[in-house]
């Protein structure tokens, strides 16, 4: 375990900071998170250059893969993009989650803008995906972040993504 990120998260701990769950969990580890500032900093300001890289295997099990393109497999651009904003959502991962183990806050993360998505490789059943991401800005509850998803080291897509965070106190 020493060679591993402080930030290296397997299921259980995803589980523990997303909401989402099979069919719709699309992180199957999140291998770092790294910053040029405290991880652990609020203030917004210090965010930006928080990077995270996660991934997702692609098996054939995919219930998307049932109608999309049944003969030739190939997973959606828009699971893809999912998949992205999932793992930049572990960009606040260091600084919320001793807040949400205390029991007294929640958080959602909503996306909310796709800008320049390009999807140029196709993906299929047996890859596995690796999705860099970085926050590119973060004002307050909105946050942008530049995703690339990579196979076999070959790009196969990126976007830009902006999302807001929705912080609150727990049960009410």
């Amino acid at each position: 375990m020493s060679n591993k990120s402080p930030f290296y998260l397997e299921q259980k701990e995803i589980q523990a900071f997303l909401p989402h769950r099979y069919p719709f969990l699309m992180v199957d580890r999140i291998l770092e998170i790294s910053g040029p500032n405290a991880m652990d900093d609020d203030n917004p300001k210090n965010k930006i250059g928080i990077k995270v890289i996660g991934l997702k295997n692609v098996t054939m099990n995919e219930p998307y893969f049932t109608g999309h393109f049944p003969e030739m497999p190939i997973m959606p651009g828009v699971q893809i993009i999912e998949a992205m904003a999932q793992v930049s959502s572990f960009s606040m991962y260091p600084s919320m989650i001793k807040r949400l183990q205390k029991g007294d806050e929640q958080f959602q993360c909503f996306l909310v803008g796709v800008d320049g998505a390009r999807f140029r490789v196709p993906v299929t059943p047996g890859d596995s995906i690796r999705f860099e991401t970085e926050v590119t800005g973060c004002r307050t509850s909105m946050w942008t972040f530049m995703g690339k998803a990579y196979v076999d080291g070959k790009l196969v897509a990126e976007a830009k993504l902006m999302a807001n965070l929705i912080v609150g106190k727990a049960n009410g």
